[in-house]
């Protein structure tokens, strides 16, 4: 963790006479751009899955037709289905999985107040008024909601709000355009039903996490998913 917090002390040292104080706030959302261009090869299969699931569905509805009355032969015929067209019903989920490590690696980083054995040094770093290894909690401690800390966060709050409203709607527009063939109890594959009813609000619940975590790990965040926002709309126009 020593090394990443080199990493991100010297690109925040390369970026201080652009951004000053919240250089270190900028080095973190530049790791984020470089790390969802990493994750872009995963997103883009993610979306020609998806118009593969789409394109799916036909041969599923016929499949439906002619083992309607034997749920479980026909949930084995369309999972033979998918594997002949190698089509992974997951593959969507890849490209947040894959971001994690990073995730928890800015947690962490900015949770410690020590990096080995010494003072961690980007604890001082800040983004505007708000320091990036505080939380929400300490910003309405300090200031309260309009205070100059808690304005930092009202605005992330109103940019997660803003990106979950848009994926909500077209999550909906999607499975409006290409709904799920029910293969039993009313799921196209296990745990699928449950996933299809949760998804559409899924982006709002990066507001409690943008709440709870330190800043640095919320900006990473809002950040990837305000990129996220933009890549779909592109890959899935």
């Amino acid at each position: 963790m020593s090394v990443f917090a080199d990493l991100v002390q010297r690109l925040a040292d390369l970026l201080a006479p652009l951004f000053g104080a919240s250089a270190a706030a900028a080095a973190i959302v530049l790791f984020t751009a470089f790390v969802r261009l990493l994750v872009h090869p995963l997103s883009r299969a993610a979306a020609r899955g998806q118009k593969a699931r789409a394109e799916l569905q036909p041969k599923i509805a016929e499949l439906r037709k002619k083992h309607g009355r034997n749920p479980e032969k026909l949930q084995r015929a369309v999972m033979e289905l998918h594997a002949e067209e190698k089509v992974s019903p997951l593959s969507g989920c890849l490209p947040s999985l894959f971001q994690l490590p990073a995730f928890f690696l800015l947690y962490h980083l900015f949770s410690n107040t020590t990096i080995g054995g010494q003072a961690n040094e980007l604890l001082t770093h800040q983004l505007l008024a708000a320091p990036l290894g505080d939380r929400w909690a300490d910003a309405l401690g300090d200031g309260g909601v309009f205070g100059g800390a808690g304005l930092v966060y009202v605005a992330l709050f109103v940019v997660v709000a803003c990106v979950a409203a848009f994926n909500y709607r077209r999550t909906k527009l999607m499975m409006a355009a290409n709904p799920a063939v029910p293969v039993s109890d009313g799921e196209s594959v296990p745990g699928m039903g449950a996933m299809t009813k949760v998804m559409p609000f899924m982006s709002f619940f990066t507001l409690f996490t943008v709440a709870v975590v330190p800043l640095a790990a919320a900006l990473y965040v809002v950040t990837s998913t305000t990129w996220s926002a933009v890549e779909r709309a592109v890959l899935y126009r």
